[in-house]
């Protein structure tokens, strides 16, 4: 089961992101949680003991230019676009409370001068990981999905697009189904988070007709106390970690 997380920036994904790995690692699947969110947030979320410390694969220089034969930041004439990554998982994922991780890192745009060594690595590694691994996958992604190109988005099983109600957030889960849509990815669901009542249930089941709605979250000052102080979430509201059970047996049903 792959399992593809976005939204605007704020709406709460990322502790989505880490509550479904903890719920799906507790039923007894083996998890891969994958953050591929520039601001990096995820190995917080889940409670991983330093952090700061992981080294997204993007600024692995020496892995880059021994896989692609470039060096990041050098000027190379060629380097591989499809270089080795199946044993890259194993080598530099983190683990903890039967959890693994990776960080990816962002990927360079256009205007950066790229396309570059980095982004062919990452994009390898995020295709092996989607197309060839048999772990549950939990991908928390920034607001749009860059890291996913035409061929490996078809091997998502489910783009979830965490909204909250206000009108920017729905504004940008719009987009994100559009680019998600151009590379084939029609299997989107929508989780409401933040939800205050019903009041902000008829706001986004409203603006938003042509969304399948997989749940909705409640507020719980709890959970962002927990989130602001970096600390693990997954005990920190227990009336929020019940309707993400019932999200997560939702998404178990695609299996």
């Amino acid at each position: 089961m792959k399992i593809a997380i976005s939204g605007k920036g704020g709406t709460g994904k990322t502790t989505l992101a880490s509550l479904l790995s903890f719920i799906f690692a507790e039923t007894g699947y083996t998890v891969l949680a994958i953050d591929a969110d520039p601001n990096a947030n995820l190995a917080a979320a889940l409670g991983f003991p330093q952090p700061e410390k992981i080294i997204p694969i993007s600024e692995m220089a020496d892995l880059i230019e021994e896989r692609t034969g470039a060096r990041p930041g050098r000027v190379a004439s060629y380097f591989k676009l499809n270089p080795k990554v199946n044993d890259i998982p194993e080598k530099y994922w983190v683990a903890h409370n039967g959890i693994k991780l990776m960080v990816m890192g962002r990927l360079k745009r256009g205007g950066s001068g790229c396309y570059c060594p980095e982004n062919a690595l990452l994009e390898a590694l995020v295709a092996h990981i989607l197309l060839e691994r048999k772990e549950v996958v939990i991908m928390d992604m920034e607001a749009g999905v860059e890291h996913l190109g035409r061929g490996t988005a078809k091997a998502v099983d489910k783009m979830v697009i965490v909204v909250e109600p206000s009108k920017r957030s729905v504004e940008t889960a719009y987009r994100i189904k559009e680019l998600a849509k151009d590379l084939g990815l029609e299997n989107i669901g929508v989780v409401g988070n933040k939800v205050r009542g019903e009041k902000d249930k008829e706001f986004l089941i409203s603006s938003m007709p042509s969304f399948e709605f997989l749940g909705f979250i409640p507020y719980d000052q709890a959970l962002i106390e927990a989130d602001l102080a970096g600390s693990p979430l997954v005990n920190s509201s227990p009336k929020v970690m019940s309707e993400v059970k019932n999200i997560a047996a939702r998404l178990d049903k695609l299996r």
